[in-house]
């Protein structure tokens, strides 16, 4: 079953808060994108293999299985590409992130209009790739952060208040200030918080 043609692509959205997941697929659906919602991780992966989506958006902490869990399972079994959006920002939740190959992470609270531009960058960023690029994890000793840019635009729109196309101007203008490569620069952002996050600092 493929998306209309008209469609950006088919997303799962996945939250076990009902309002937000509402919100979510409102949103969502009014920018253009085909939607199929769960509010659990076991209806999510039903919906999955059901609806085979271009894309995951999934809550972190949820009853049962958590979207992590849901998240291994779309990459090992389905191939599915995915994006998370939660509360919580600490480094394990984030080294798990990581750790997992997102796509890109947002953190809340952010609203609909802050949500749309960075799920069109990744959507995006899928259908361009290469195929088989979201289809394999990424092997344990490679390093995790497949998406220095992605996950630092994260960092900014929520540090900043920004949309995603402001974070990823804003990063851009950096780069260039610095005189390195928007993924280098991205990538040593993302170091820099983590290390600020370690205890007994």
């Amino acid at each position: 079953m493929n998306p209309s043609p008209d469609s950006k692509g088919r997303i799962l959205v996945v939250d076990d808060d009902r309002l937000v997941l509402a919100t979510l697929v409102h949103g969502l659906s009014q920018a253009g994108f085909e939607v199929v919602d769960a509010d659990n991780g076991d209806d999510a992966i039903l919906q999955a293999r059901q609806h085979k989506p271009d894309l995951a958006l999934l809550d972190i902490r949820m009853d049962g299985m958590s979207g992590f869990d849901v998240a291994a399972y779309l990459r090992e079994h389905l191939h599915l590409p995915f994006m998370f959006l939660s509360a919580f920002s600490d480094e394990a939740t984030v080294a798990q992130i990581k750790a997992l190959g997102a796509k890109a992470y947002l953190v809340k609270p952010l609203d609909i209009a802050q949500i749309v531009p960075a799920v069109e960058a990744v959507m995006a960023q899928v259908r361009s790739g290469p195929a088989a690029q979201p289809a394999r994890p990424a092997p344990a000793e490679a390093d995790p952060l497949a998406q220095p840019v992605a996950i630092a635009v994260g960092i900014v729109m929520h540090r900043y208040s920004l949309t995603a196309s402001a974070a990823l101007a804003r990063l851009q203008q950096l780069a260039e200030r610095d005189g390195r490569p928007l993924d280098v620069s991205c990538r040593a952002m993302v170091q820099a918080v983590e290390q600020l996050a370690l205890p007994g600092l």
